[in-house]
């Protein structure tokens, strides 16, 4: 995936060894990762660069990363995940009544932050397109409300993971995935089928929007990646 367009995290934690390994993790993913050690300069790295995500440990030098959630909610709609030691309820409680939309608790697998950073840019995402009531590309057009799509005026009969695929590239034109991200962020990551899943509905969508399905200029493949759509 492009590094200019990918979806941008940042993970805030004064652990060395923490920071890295969700970085290098993340970064497996396709997500562009800045970090922070402290609450300073996690808020500094927000402000300038407007992460798509945050992945914030509460015990923080400088300012605790309670205080750096209450910050950021007021000044951004970010996701916020929280990270902590501790397991008591009530730190919990205190984390999402300032704005944390999620909370995972130390010691956690790489897998269910993973699944959960999916989770929350999934939901922000569908949250941002409810927002419009159209997406287009070219002659090509999805009604959001009426969960419907068009090209040229004239109504495509899709199934709906076939819609839901082609509302996706359609909110990240330009950016290439591989079609084991694509299964996670449109399928969703327990999903059990196969790849091949992927490829059968990008056939069909190149059916219906392509002027020429077998030589597409619009939902393209990536050699060596998976697809990409150009509009």
């Amino acid at each position: 995936m492009d590094k200019a367009t990918a979806k941008r995290i940042l993970v805030v934690d004064d652990e060395p060894t923490l920071v890295a390994t969700v970085k290098y993790n993340l970064e497996r993913e396709g997500y562009s990762v800045d970090t922070a050690t402290d609450g300073e300069s996690a808020l500094d790295k927000a402000r300038r660069g407007r992460p798509d995500l945050v992945i914030l440990d509460v015990m923080l030098p400088v300012i605790d990363g309670f205080e750096v959630c209450r910050l950021l909610r007021r000044e951004m709609n970010v996701p916020i995940i929280m990270l902590t030691a501790k397991t008591e309820e009530v730190d919990r409680v205190v984390g999402l009544e300032i704005g944390a939309d999620d909370y995972v608790t130390k010691p956690f697998s790489m897998r269910e932050l993973m699944a959960r950073v999916k989770a929350l840019l999934r939901r922000s995402t569908a949250e941002a397109s409810e927002q419009r009531e159209t997406l287009s590309s070219g002659d090509v057009e999805i009604d959001l409300r009426r969960r419907e799509a068009s090209r040229a005026g004239e109504r495509l009969l899709l199934k709906p993971k076939e819609l839901e695929l082609l509302t996706f590239f359609l909110e990240n034109r330009g950016r290439a995935f591989t079609r084991e991200q694509l299964l996670d962020q449109v399928w969703g990551y327990d999903f059990v089928g196969g790849t091949r899943t992927v490829d059968v509905h990008v056939n069909w969508l190149r059916q219906k929007i392509e002027v020429e399905p077998a030589k597409p200029t619009r939902l393209v493949t990536v050699r060596g990646t998976g697809y990409r759509f150009d509009g």
